[in-house]
């Protein structure tokens, strides 16, 4: 992964040599504007995410701006955002949907003028995004399935909180998680997926509900670092450290920390450094007129206790 980014890093131009094919919307100070919204900056991995499409800016010699409402569900406020950037002519976009439906019209004013989008994280259900630079998410939460498999025996309960039912990110991470259950374990039996909007209180208190209707449950999946750290302080409240096996998905401190006490088995983590980065690099590779592939894989792996300091999973995890 680090070599990866490392080689990422030298596909860099000076400013002075971009010839983009929409004219390029330029700020006052002269440089090419890009504006990413995001889904918040309720979680660490944003923070991460706007770390490599900082760098990617630095390198590439043009003004961004990175921004999200303050939680995940905040649809409305992040159309908001989406609407303000737009009205700042950009000469292209990056998008995070929080819902892949609500932003359509607003996406497709900008297609209408040729603003490129550039989708990252989540995509978008229609063929407005030039690119999407994602982690695959459904491969990622097969993975977690399997490891949660592993971690119980093939058999027993468990259950799965996700952040949402409207972004690509919810629906993949759940989907991906439910179908290899279904398809390569059968004698596990996986509850009723629950809904915590990415926030990790409204998340404890629904694992907590959970746990205390399934004294049997064996292990508990979060789909993203809010649900996953909710899961946590939920099985830690409940006194019930190391009898739930807990999977999570991405970093943070608390989710390293709780992997690093026994309290979490593991968790899958994303690259959201590089995906910051290569939104960055598509937006300008899309105004140079350049063909981009429909989807730029930002990568995923395993990490658990025994190799948070194996040199590529360290390149990827964040605090």
């Amino acid at each position: 992964m680090k070599k990866m980014f490392l080689a990422v890093l030298c596909l860099m131009v000076g400013a002075s040599g971009f010839v983009f094919a929409n004219g390029g919307a330029q700020s006052g100070s002269g440089a090419t504007y890009i504006p990413l919204v995001s889904k918040g900056f309720q979680h660490q991995f944003w923070q991460a995410v706007k770390q490599g499409a900082d760098q990617a800016a630095k390198e590439l010699g043009i003004q961004i701006t990175f921004e999200g409402p303050e939680s995940e569900s905040q649809v409305d406020k992040q159309i908001e955002m989406l609407q303000t950037a737009m009205g700042k002519n950009p000469a292209a976009l990056g998008f995070a949907a929080l819902d892949s439906r609500a932003a359509l019209p607003l996406l497709q004013q900008a297609k209408s003028r040729n603003i490129p989008v550039i989708a990252f994280d989540s995509g978008v259900e229609s063929d407005i995004p030039v690119t999407t630079v994602t982690t695959n998410n459904k491969a990622a939460a097969a993975l977690a399935a399997d490891k949660m498999a592993e971690a119980v025996g093939g058999s027993g309960k468990v259950a799965l909180i996700v952040h949402d039912q409207t972004s690509r990110t919810g629906i993949d991470r759940r989907d991906g998680f439910l179908e290899q259950m279904k398809n390569k374990y059968p004698n596990i039996q996986v509850l009723e997926t629950q809904y915590g909007g990415g926030d990790h209180l409204r998340s404890t208190e629904i694992a907590k509900a959970v746990i205390n209707g399934n004294p049997d449950l064996k292990g508990y999946y979060g789909a993203n670092e809010g649900s996953a750290i909710g899961v946590v302080n939920a099985v830690s409240e409940l006194g019930l450290s190391g009898k739930i096996i807990v999977i999570g998905f991405d970093s943070g401190k608390l989710q390293l920390d709780a992997i690093k006490s026994g309290l979490m088995y593991g968790a899958v983590q994303q690259n959201p450094v590089l995906m910051g980065y290569k939104t960055v690099e598509s937006a300008v590779k899309a105004l140079r007129g350049e063909s981009l592939p429909k989807i730029v894989d930002s990568g995923f792996l395993w990490a658990d206790k025994s190799n948070l300091t194996n040199p590529d999973v360290a390149a990827v995890v964040y605090e």
